[in-house]
């Protein structure tokens, strides 16, 4: 299916493009999250009318990630957890888990956002996480698993 993206979505493409995805994606992702539309020729022509709209909601939403970027540079997040005498949790330590402590510390994160590159955290000890604000905004922070 051929869509117009009214978006940068990694690894698809920017605000404009017109690409080939897989219907499933098409319909099931990208058009109800307003990623992208049909390529017709009716929304193409929406499109070249809206293009300069579009670019500017697109240039504050990127500023907005990179501001809130520059505050979450370098945190570390502290979560405390049971674990055993080897240093290993009674559970793990999730995505949800770090999106509570950083509302904790007043920053509003989706969970989705939060991308932990070995899964959950199991052990005790520092890891660093990315958080994906935007598609060109990843922030690394530090996640500090303690030991009740």
């Amino acid at each position: 299916m051929q869509v117009i993206l009214l978006d940068k979505v990694g690894k698809l493409g920017a605000l404009g493009d017109v690409v080939k995805v897989k219907d499933g994606y098409a319909r099931n992702y990208l058009i109800p999250q307003g990623h992208a539309k049909r390529a017709t020729e009716a929304n193409l022509a929406e499109f070249g009318q809206r293009r300069a709209e579009l670019e500017r909601q697109q240039a504050e939403k990127l500023a907005a990630a990179q501001a809130l970027g520059t505050k979450l540079e370098g945190l570390m997040v502290q979560i405390a957890r049971k674990a055993g005498m080897d240093g290993r949790l009674f559970g793990s330590v999730s995505n949800i888990d770090v999106a509570d402590a950083l509302a904790a510390q007043g920053f509003q994160i989706e969970r989705a956002a939060i991308r932990m590159p070995d899964g959950h955290l199991k052990a005790i000890g520092d890891t660093r996480i990315d958080i994906v604000l935007h598609a060109d905004v990843v922030v690394p922070i530090t996640v500090s698993v303690l030991g009740e």
